[in-house]
């Protein structure tokens, strides 16, 4: 049997982030190592989220610190909300995406716009800032290097779960 990857692709890990998480080559687009970080934090691969930050961000990501963040955190779900640019011939990306999870047995998600920068023919991410409805790409914010949960209401049983399945909470990710 094949483990299907975290990201939510609906490939097996083995042919989808797991040759990027092992380094055997790197993600061909911006949003594809969105989802290969995203899968990151589900398997607590620092290592990887220190490799793709951008080598002049990389003195301020703290590794414990994010491994301390994500002990009790379990991902639920990856939603890529929209993409402008990040493909194979551009230099510069942007991904929004929800992140949905559980931490301490409360439903939350990570709902940001992050910008990647390709760079001697790999991605990067650049930094990332806080989405909110209707809001238009512009300039990130400060360096988001450990998820912060966004500020979002809890998740009832009966309401639509946040990974965007379309499902209730209580027959998704609950």
């Amino acid at each position: 049997m094949t483990d299907p990857c975290p990201c939510g692709s609906g490939e097996p890990f083995a042919r989808c982030c797991g040759p990027f998480l092992s380094r055997e080559k790197p993600a061909p687009t911006a949003e594809a190592l969105m989802r290969s970080r995203y899968t990151a934090y589900a398997r607590s691969d620092v290592g990887y989220l220190q490799a793709t930050l951008l080598p002049r961000k990389r003195d301020t990501f703290n590794p414990q610190a994010t491994l301390a963040w994500n002990a009790d955190v379990a991902w639920t779900g990856l939603a890529i909300r929209a993409t402008r640019d990040g493909g194979p011939g551009d230099d510069t990306g942007v991904v929004e995406f929800t992140a949905a999870f559980v931490k301490a047995g409360t439903a939350d998600a990570i709902h940001e716009i992050s910008r990647f920068r390709k760079k001697g023919g790999q991605w990067f991410y650049v930094d990332g800032r806080p989405g909110e409805a209707g809001e238009q790409d512009g300039e990130a914010g400060p360096e988001a290097t450990t998820p912060k949960a966004a500020t979002t209401p809890k998740v009832g049983r009966n309401a639509p779960c946040p990974c965007g399945s379309g499902r209730k909470y209580k027959h998704c990710c609950a």
